[in-house]
């Protein structure tokens, strides 16, 4: 089969979705298939290379600019006559028999979806990011772009979605007039072993941590990721825990976290290194004592399972319906607290805190949890299970 996986973003840069398009094309080509991949130019990355068996192509991208607003973040878009012209000649020439776009609201996916539409190919849309925001003006802004822009540009190609968790079930459906018909329920993935490898890097004698609890809260931080829940919460457990620490790791969009820290007066307990390279998360892991990265309910993502893969006790702001087919017990195999609830959050991390007995028997089975329903071969089985479906519906000679 021929695949073509499409993503803005693609290593060099790091993000949940970027490394899963690229976990998943070298799985689809060690498992025999034949890969292009198409996304976005960043930085100093060629313009077009072999990357494990497949040919990536950059396109000519611009950034986004940053304005000073809480919603600034590193997108770069490729909307322009010319690599339209591009995603044609190269898809021509590869003549996928599927496509698997990454983003609803990247352009690239609205570039192949024309492409399509055009030439009669089915489409996977994998939903990554919700069009969503507290500060109401956003709110209000992403329902009009979800409305009257990424509606109508997805709908070119009717893709079907792949629906990674009860949240986006929800969204999709309400936002983009999307039925069950038209859901396939394949959850993120991980790389277990990567995650659970041994620490390369002595993260705490780095960074002058010692021995003391280390809450390590793992990811780029925006306004949906945006800390201030573990902020609210340090002044309850510093009071039982007054040598903790909290590691937040990863490029800082929107510092509010920081400024309320100061106002609390608990900013002496907050540690931030930036973006990290992507071979250092391991190492920083391995130094956690807990996790706590999705606090907001916007779902538990690939920063939370792969710290539940790497065995470490991970708090997760999400119900215990979250993954279709996956059972979650809370304080059995989750640790869940209701969105920016600080007494929740106090109470988990104090709980966790004090009893590293109780910390290593949820840590076990939340890692069991992703071994049994997370890991990279069997996410990728169900997304060639749905390429092969997909591909016998297409009429013959469509493509």
């Amino acid at each position: 089969m021929r695949i073509a996986v499409v993503n803005n973003f693609f290593p060099p840069r790091v993000g949940g979705s970027a490394h899963l398009a690229s976990a998943l094309a070298e799985r689809f080509v060690r498992q025999g298939h034949e890969v292009v991949l198409l996304t976005a130019a960043y930085h100093d990355a060629p313009a077009e290379e072999v990357v494990r068996g497949y040919r990536v192509h950059r396109l000519p991208a611009f950034g986004m600019p940053q304005l000073g607003l809480s919603i600034d973040f590193d997108i770069t878009f490729t909307t322009r006559p010319s690599n339209l012209r591009r995603v044609f000649r190269v898809l021509d020439e590869f003549r996928p028999d599927v496509i698997h776009q990454h983003g609803q609201f990247l352009d690239l996916s609205w570039l192949t979806g024309w492409y399509a539409r055009k030439r009669g190919i089915p489409v996977l849309l994998s939903v990554h990011t919700r069009l969503e925001s507290r500060n109401r003006a956003y709110s209000l802004l992403f329902r009009a772009l979800d409305r009257f822009l990424v509606r109508p540009l997805i709908g070119l190609a009717r893709p079907r979605f792949v629906i990674m968790d009860e949240l986006a079930a929800t969204y999709c459906a309400a936002r983009y007039g999307a039925g069950e018909e038209r859901f396939e329920h394949i959850p993120v993935a991980v790389d277990p072993e990567w995650c659970a490898q041994p620490p390369t890097r002595d993260v705490r004698a780095e960074l002058g941590i010692g021995t003391g609890p280390l809450v390590v809260s793992l990811g780029h931080v925006i306004p949906l990721r945006d800390r201030t829940a573990l902020v609210d919460a340090m002044p309850g457990v510093l009071a039982e825990h007054p040598d903790t620490k909290v590691l937040v790791v990863g490029h800082q969009y929107y510092d509010a976290y920081l400024r309320r820290a100061e106002r609390l007066g608990v900013a002496h307990a907050f540690l931030s290194t930036g973006a990290v390279p992507r071979a250092d998360v391991p190492s920083y892991l391995a130094a956690a004592d807990v996790v706590a990265h999705d606090l907001q309910g916007i779902g538990c993502g690939t920063a939370s399972l792969e710290a539940m893969a790497a065995g470490r006790a991970t708090i997760c702001a999400v119900r215990e319906t979250n993954f279709p087919g996956v059972e979650l017990r809370n304080w059995d195999n989750a640790v869940l607290v209701r969105p920016d609830h600080t007494e929740d959050l106090v109470t988990a991390l104090n709980r966790l805190l004090a009893d590293p007995e109780e910390r290593r028997r949820i840590a076990c089975r939340q890692r069991a949890v992703v071994l049994d329903g997370f890991t990279l071969d069997t996410v990728t089985r169900k997304h060639l299970d749905v390429f092969e479906l997909m591909s016998a519906s297409t009429p013959a000679g469509k493509h």
